[in-house]
């Protein structure tokens, strides 16, 4: 498999994405409001221009515009300042320009506006672009009343240097802050992400063989999969040791077999019991090491297993084996009560020891399943002789005479199985008079 993108790319990637847009639809908005506030500077600057120019206006007795020669606003008196008046009074023809229009051809004054109305725009002509203001009004004199039209120009260059000013700072110093926020960023996902790094490290030195499991101090969001690492790791041990110790025992203990067989050749007439007799040993030995070798054992990882299925199947299968007993077989087990095992280590292990029972029963057989105190615990009654040794029918390495009869290996492949659970098998007698076979698990 192609392997993706490292998680340090991605989330780079993703940060510097939106940060991006982020940066990017922060400088527009701060871009425009800028501009929008110095277009209503400029247009403000105008209109105070507008009401100087009123202060200064006056009529004479034939209704004539006559303004001061000197002027408030300096910028007016200046030939070519960038800043244009005009004044027309429609009733008599006459207009008044700045003395700043010298030289200017046609400026864009605005010849109509509505009474009383502010109107603010960009005029554009091909000599250049204008901020305008202009407004209407009815002007009285001492002894008349004219209609007055005023119109302020002011050269659009000046504020589009402003702007783009503003602008080529804006975006050097957003540029920048974004540089050094993914810098802090790459510095952050650096340190953020070096406890994955020390986990692949201790993993590839597991592989290796160079410790034994991963055993570095991580934060919580990892000390749950390294937990589990740590038991994936503990369990294939355990199962590769089982196997091991498996095979070391097939091999001792069927050295004693053989050789009673090969001393049995010498003697014919007891060839046939001995071949039988070692035959069966070596089959209990096999069935016991196999059995043990294939133990599942506790495991985390198992999906909950609904336990009263298993015991209904078991104990269906074992009143058609032993019909001709008539048993009375109850099997106690809610049937929400589920565990953490392995479903063919359950067959084992209660197939044994349900078998058992119903061997030695002489009616009665019963089966109880319940949750005590976050532990599992399994009681098998029957109501037969007991055990009479409760101690060397859980072994396999006793000699055949020692074996109690009829048990043969079966419980003591049960208690190596209860064991790989880290659980607890005891043989008691039971209520029912018999004996009673209790297996105790713990939370896997």
């Amino acid at each position: 498999m192609t392997p993706g993108y490292s998680i340090r790319a991605r989330l780079l990637l993703g940060a510097a994405l939106v940060l991006l847009a982020f940066m990017a639809g922060a400088g527009f908005a701060v871009q425009r409001a800028h501009a929008d506030s110095v277009r209503a500077s400029h247009f403000s600057r105008l209109q105070g221009t507008v009401y100087l120019l009123l202060a200064g206006a006056e009529l004479d007795a034939s209704g004539a515009l006559v303004m001061p020669a000197g002027l408030a606003e300096p910028r007016l008196s200046l030939p070519g300042s960038g800043l244009y008046a005009s004044i027309l009074n429609p009733s008599r023809g006459q207009e008044w320009r700045s003395p700043s229009t010298l030289g200017v051809a046609d400026p864009p004054f605005r010849r109509e506006v509505e009474q009383g109305r502010w109107l603010y725009e960009v005029r554009e002509t091909d000599g250049g672009a204008y901020l305008s203001a202009s407004y209407r009004v009815n002007w009285a004199g001492r002894t008349r009343e004219a209609p007055l039209v005023l119109s302020v120009l002011e050269d659009k260059a000046g504020f589009d240097r402003e702007v783009r000013v503003f602008t080529r700072t804006l975006w050097t110093w957003l540029g920048g802050a974004g540089a050094l926020l993914l810098l802090a960023q790459l510095l952050l996902l650096r340190w953020g992400l070096s406890p994955l790094r020390r986990v692949a490290a201790e993993i590839r030195r597991v592989e290796d063989g160079q410790q034994a499991r991963i055993e570095g101090r991580y934060p919580t969001e990892l000390s749950g999969l390294t937990d589990n690492l740590n038991t994936l790791i503990q369990q294939e041990r355990v199962r590769q040791t089982r196997y091991k110790e498996a095979l070391s025992f097939l091999a001792h203990s069927l050295k004693t077999p053989l050789a009673v067989l090969r001393g049995a050749l010498s003697e014919p007439a007891q060839l046939p019991a001995a071949v039988e007799q070692q035959v069966k040993r070596m089959d209990d030995i096999v069935q016991h090491q196999l059995g043990r070798a294939g133990a599942g054992g506790a495991t985390r990882f198992a999906a909950p297993l609904l336990l009263a299925p298993v015991l209904d199947r078991i104990r269906d299968a074992l009143l058609k084996v032993y019909a001709d007993k008539g048993l009375a077989f109850s099997v106690d087990c809610a049937a929400d009560l589920a565990w953490r095992m392995d479903e063919g280590d359950l067959f084992e292990m209660m197939g044994n020891v349900m078998d058992n029972a119903a061997k030695w029963a002489r009616g009665r057989v019963a089966v109880q399943a319940v949750r005590e105190g976050g532990r599992l615990a399994i009681r098998v009654d029957d109501d037969g002789a007991g055990f009479s040794d409760t101690e060397s029918v859980l072994r396999i390495h006793v000699r055949g005479d020692e074996r109690v009869p009829g048990h043969g290996v079966g419980l003591a492949v049960v208690n190596d199985l209860v064991a790989s659970y880290r659980g607890e098998l005891r043989l008691t007698r039971g209520p029912l008079g018999g004996g009673r076979v209790e297996i105790t698990l713990p939370a896997p």
